[in-house]
């Protein structure tokens, strides 16, 4: 196990203490934090949700680019979240790049130790980011997915989907509930 910092890090010193470490960790206010083991359907769950995205990309022919879970982006100076799955567009990035640093949709699966997080403070952390224009949050055990929206102004709007597709405009892509949960669960 290893030891987490007991002073807090900005968001550049937080990368560079993180590549390479065994595990997964978020910077929150420049506290790190380790995530927790992840439950199989959670780890399915992620898969899905970022092959789902993958097919999308590639039947719209767009311009984007999808990652696992694995690289971070930067909320701020001293916070640092990994989601579960992203996307972002235009020119791929280098093969040695840690971080994101546009991207457009990002992908959280809630997890019985990390929900209220989740729902809460990562929402308000992700939409600080001005290219972020959607944020979906999956449930791992049952086809139901938050999708947050950035509107008008500072409005976020939100939409509970439990059939039919899932709209990402922008950039113009869209994908069957189905294809992360299946038919029939």
């Amino acid at each position: 196990m290893n030891a987490l910092p007991k002073t807090k890090m900005t968001a550049e010193e937080f990368v560079v203490w993180a590549e390479g470490r065994p595990g997964r960790y978020e910077l929150v206010d420049g506290e790190v934090f380790a995530q927790a083991s992840e439950r199989v359907a959670h780890a399915k769950a992620k898969l899905a949700a970022a092959l789902a995205l993958q097919d999308a990309v590639r039947r719209a022919g767009a311009p984007c680019h999808v990652l696992p879970d694995g690289v971070a982006v930067r909320v701020d100076a001293a916070t640092v979240f990994e989601p579960d799955a992203q996307l972002y567009c235009g020119p791929e990035l280098p093969p040695d790049a840690l971080l994101v640093e546009s991207p457009l949709v990002v992908v959280e699966v809630l997890s019985p130790s990390t929900g209220r997080n989740d729902v809460l403070g990562k929402l308000e952390g992700y939409f600080r980011i001005a290219s972020v224009a959607h944020y979906l949050i999956f449930d791992p055990d049952s086809p139901l997915v938050i999708h947050h929206r950035r509107g008008q102004g500072g409005d976020i709007l939100t939409r509970v989907i439990r059939e039919g597709d899932i709209q990402l405009d922008p950039p113009g892509l869209s994908f069957p509930l189905s294809a992360v949960y299946g038919e029939a669960r």
